[in-house]
């Protein structure tokens, strides 16, 4: 909690005065009953209408200062828990930004989502309600107790006892709430983890003919958020009753010895009037209590989740603008490298050498690491031990933004942004000109396609690109690489939705390119004019070489080519 609450600091201007104005409620809250009993005492059973009148309208004038101050503080209340809002989420954004592979393991991505949007809207109602009533409450109930016993210290003493075991059950109650509200948002995050999944996958559950089998899993976990909540909020809507109750009853024992005591001429009327006020004041703010119990559970539980991915430890060197600088060539040298996902070694000793504008090939069953190997040159991943050059630099001296914009990837899940085509082109370089948009998608073998289209290159592109075919949507992201110039360009797998013609056509366009490329295939075929194949194993690459020599030395790599070549028969 208090990491998230030093994002108030920024707005320490508004806090204290919204504090202020609150202040000023407090101040007029607690004098009203003492001027009630003024004009009940001095003015109406005196029968003294000026004292009425004088006291009367001094209530009336605090009422609408007081109601001046109210609205004042809500708009600065409100600027303070915006700011902390936009700031959390541009804090968090930028720290998932910053995230590795690694990192992504402890977080799923529907659960970011709930973090960065309900977990931030709870600290909102949070810190609006502290600067709001939250801080009023407590500051009343006290200074409230004390004037009643300046009024008359034997009736008072019944608020005195009653205060306590009150706030000793409020306290209980917010000790479980917290608990349950964190488990309440947990079981949110599971909800919108099918919710994605159900989303994203649609079209698989309806081929697979699973839509009521995808309908009893939401409904379980449906059920389970419902039965967490419903828990959580039952605890707090029976906490009013019970404290209500008990504030009621105090009330009629001072009804009842404040009346024995006016007939004993111990008090008088408009002091009792006053006790009453004030008893049943606090019975108001202690209702408020429950609500800001609520809100408090929800916020603690949010700030803890907001704070894990907040300290979650990101590697410095994303962040570090002191590294070298250079303009990439496209030489790159493997020396002995490693790479560990966990405690599961994905790359063992890796060591291979590509001169600046060979096309290199990289061929391996799944799992052998060939994806993993692509992603440790642009620092994706970070390798373990050994040496990684580009050009004559090791790549840890370099900064990663630097090289990261000179170097283009296609993974193997292609992703498309909402927007337009040329919106997406454009994603790889936003300075581009259309006529360099054009290029890059006639090098993608794209460009006859999009002039089919009714809007062109200003076609609007559904979420991920659902109404575009797999090899559209890859020749769209090679589109996208293209028109970044790039000293490295790096295709995993991102031609394989492609028929045998528009392969053959990117790649012979791909040799014209100044620039290294990498690219891994499943077929041969499409790596037959590399300068240099990789062929790898469990984390290995056991041989290297050209087509033929690969041919001639590797029994592996010539009995994958004949099996494929007689697949294509």
């Amino acid at each position: 909690m208090r990491k998230i609450l030093s994002y108030a600091k920024n707005y320490k201007a508004s806090a204290f005065i919204a504090l202020a104005l609150m202040g000023i409620e407090l101040v007029v809250e607690l004098v009203q009953p003492l001027l009630m009993a003024r004009i009940i005492d001095e003015g109406i059973l005196k029968e003294d209408f000026s004292i009425v009148s004088g006291w009367g309208g001094l209530l009336l004038g605090l009422s609408l200062l007081s109601f001046a101050a109210g609205i004042t503080n809500s708009f600065f209340a409100a600027k303070l828990s915006q700011g902390v809002g936009y700031d959390l989420r541009r804090d968090l954004f930028t720290k998932v930004q910053h995230f590795t592979n690694e990192n992504f393991q402890s977080f799923s991505t529907p659960g970011l989502i709930t973090r960065m949007t309900n977990d931030v809207t709870q600290i909102q109602n949070l810190l609006f309600m502290f600067v709001r009533i939250a801080l009023r409450a407590p500051l009343f109930i006290v200074f409230a107790v004390i004037m009643a016993l300046s009024i008359n210290a034997g009736l008072a003493l019944l608020i005195v006892v009653a205060v306590p075991v009150f706030l000793l059950f409020l306290f209980w109650v917010l000790f479980k709430g917290v608990k349950l509200f964190k488990l309440v948002q947990n079981k949110l995050d599971r909800v919108n983890t099918v919710i994605r999944e159900n989303l994203t996958g649609i079209r698989l559950i309806k081929g697979f003919n699973r839509g009521d089998y995808e309908e009893t899993r939401f409904k379980e976990v449906n059920d389970s958020l419902v039965d967490k909540n419903k828990r959580a909020l039952w605890l707090m809507e029976t906490t009013m009753p019970v404290v209500m109750l008990g504030m009621n009853i105090t009330i009629l024992l001072i009804i009842w010895m404040g009346a024995e005591n006016i007939q004993a001429g111990n008090v008088k009327a408009g002091e009792l009037v006053a006790l009453i006020n004030y008893a049943t004041r606090i019975m108001f703010t202690f209702s408020i209590f429950t609500f800001l119990i609520m809100v408090f559970s929800r916020g603690n539980a949010s700030a803890h989740r907001l704070g894990e991915v907040l300290e979650e430890r990101t590697p410095s060197y994303l962040s570090e603008t002191n590294g070298k600088k250079p303009e990439l060539k496209g030489s790159l040298l493997f020396d002995q490298v490693s790479y560990r996902q966990g405690s599961e070694e994905v790359l063992h000793q890796v060591s291979f050498h590509v001169r600046s504008g060979e096309t290199v090939g990289i061929l391996g069953e799944t799992g052998s690491g060939k994806s993993s190997l692509l992603r440790l040159i642009p620092r994706l991943y970070e390798k373990q031990s050994g040496q990684l050059y580009l050009d004559d630099n090791e790549i840890s001296e370099l900064d990663v933004k630097h090289i990261r914009s000179q170097i283009s990837l296609v993974p193997q899940d292609i992703h498309l942004f909402s927007g337009s085509i040329r919106d997406n082109i454009l994603w790889g370089n936003e300075d581009a000109e259309m006529e360099e948009v054009i290029e890059a998608a006639k090098k993608a073998q794209i460009h006859s396609f999009i002039l089919t289209l009714s809007d062109g290159y200003d076609t609007l592109l559904g979420q991920k690109g659902l109404s575009l075919s797999g090899g559209q949507k890859q020749r769209l992201s090679i589109a996208r690489a293209l028109i970044r110039k790039p000293a490295i360009l790096i295709l995993d797998d991102s031609t394989s939705a492609l028929d045998a013609h528009t392969e053959t056509e990117l790649l012979r366009t791909l040799e014209k390119e100044a620039c290294t490329v990498f690219m891994v295939a499943q077929k041969i075929s499409s790596l037959k004019q590399a300068q240099k194949i990789l062929l790898m194993e469990d984390g290995n690459v056991i041989a290297e070489g050209t087509h033929q020599t690969l041919l001639a030395r590797s029994p592996y790599y010539r009995e994958v080519y004949m099996s494929q070549q007689e697949e294509a028969e």
